[in-house]
């Protein structure tokens, strides 16, 4: 079984690279955000939380949506760069975080979870979850946008990651779609709904 992808191999990925992924300038990436923004089911937010906002492309055109903003990434040259980039946006808070082991205080009414739950091995992302519903009230919004194509490096596909979810009795399943590349899927707190694990 592939363990989760730790910090070292993203300080890796951010020296070789300013954008590694080209969010910056990938018509693919614009159309991913611009689809994620629109399946949002609220217009806005008192407490957001972005788990893996990376250099703060999709943070910048996230933020509007929110009163209060928690953007995280395991890389200090990737939040850096998105600090800068939102250094506008006084609504933003930037955060170095290993998520699930680290983890916001919520409760947030919105947690996107976007290209980075397929870095995490099954133990990871069951802890992932719980926390996520741990730190959500009934009738938050939990957002999953991911790669679907299989990746050598990673320890999960995004199919995986998003039928994982969506087995799990916290949510319900609000919305979603699927693209050529990509999957996204909108889950709703339920009422009475509880982590299966006590974790903080």
């Amino acid at each position: 079984m592939k363990s989760s992808l730790g910090p070292r191999y993203f300080d890796d990925v951010y020296a070789a690279s300013h954008d590694p992924w080209d969010f910056e300038t990938s018509a693919y990436e614009r159309d991913k955000y611009a689809h994620t923004l629109n399946s949002l089911p609220r217009d806005h937010y008192r407490n957001g939380f972005e788990i893996g906002c990376s250099i703060g492309v999709l943070t910048e055109r996230l933020a509007p949506r929110c009163d209060r903003l928690l953007s995280v990434d395991v890389s200090q040259t990737a939040l850096d760069r998105a600090q800068a980039r939102c250094a506008s946006l006084s609504q933003v808070t930037f955060r170095r975080m290993n998520v699930p082991d680290e983890f916001g205080t919520g409760p947030f009414d919105l947690i996107l979870v976007s290209e980075v739950a397929y870095y995490f091995a099954r133990p990871e992302l069951e802890l992932l979850a719980d926390k996520i519903a741990n730190h959500q009230d009934t009738g938050a919004d939990l957002v999953l946008v991911h790669f679907t194509p299989f990746v050598p490096d990673y320890p999960a596909t995004g199919d995986q990651v998003h039928e994982y979810f969506l087995t799990r009795r916290e949510w319900n399943p609000v919305n979603g779609s699927r693209e050529e590349r990509y999957r996204i899927d909108v889950l709703r707190k339920a009422e009475n709904g509880s982590a299966s694990r006590s974790v903080r």
